[in-house]
């Protein structure tokens, strides 16, 4: 592994930890679908199984920072400079209905800036992570932006609800995080949705930024409602044409 520094580290252990219990409850997503009471409850549990190890995890290392997650929202220690922002499961539909799309996203904001992400797909084995100027990773491979600058060839990722559909090529992948971690790794050329929370963004904005691409201005102090939208720089001023109103 290249070298990282010990937060990341922490990061790391926290995520591979969780995966385990994660990989084991989504296998027993199949037996629940035909369960009269439902899968949508033990999701829940899921989540907050995921959130209690990778919480216990970084409190062992770091235990006077602060915190930011899904389901137990804010949390304001003894370090309020440095907060952890996470989310245990993105892509909770996803894990719902037994799809593998689905990963888990820790970050580190210090002085009001992300300085570490990782983003981790537990059931493909794939993490992607950065840091603040050492370049964006994805299983210890240096990844970059896409390439391309003609529109048409671009394939671009989104999320949620638009007013307007623009007339570009895309999908719709259900997980925001792994949406940005594959723009940083050259996967989509590109992503934008409206109405996200911090938690499924804030690992992939470093990402993106890491692997050489750019983002809107994003206010890191806001936890909800947040518009996002990024590209390789080669891309961007034509993909911001074709996003004039979505």
């Amino acid at each position: 592994m290249n070298s990282i520094s010990a937060n990341l580290n922490v990061m790391i252990k926290a995520s591979e930890k969780a995966s385990k219990i994660l990989i084991r409850d989504f296998g027993e997503i199949e037996n629940l679908q035909v369960s009269k009471k439902g899968p949508a409850d033990f999701v829940t549990n899921a989540d907050l199984r995921t959130e209690k190890i990778i919480i216990e995890e970084l409190k062992k290392a770091r235990p006077k920072y602060s915190i930011i997650s899904e389901e137990n929202g804010v949390q304001n220690n003894e370090d309020k400079e440095n907060t952890w922002i996470i989310d245990p499961i993105d892509g909770t539909v996803n894990f719902l209905h037994g799809i593998p799309h689905f990963a888990i996203s820790i970050a580190l904001r210090s002085n009001n800036e992300i300085i570490s992400g990782l983003v981790f797909d537990p059931i493909k084995n794939e993490l992607f992570y950065a840091e603040k100027n050492k370049g964006a990773f994805y299983n210890n491979q240096r990844v970059r932006v896409s390439k391309k600058s003609k529109i048409d060839n671009c394939l671009f990722v989104t999320g949620g609800k638009m007013k307007n559909e623009p007339e570009i090529p895309f999908r719709k992948s259900g997980c925001a995080a792994l949406d940005l971690a594959y723009v940083a790794a050259g996967r989509y050329d590109g992503y934008f949705q409206n109405h996200l929370n911090l938690w499924d963004i804030a690992a992939g904005i470093i990402l993106v930024k890491e692997a050489g691409g750019i983002l809107n201005e994003i206010d890191l102090n806001v936890n909800k409602n947040i518009k996002i939208i990024a590209s390789s720089v080669d891309i961007n001023s034509k993909l911001l044409e074709k996003l004039d109103n979505f």
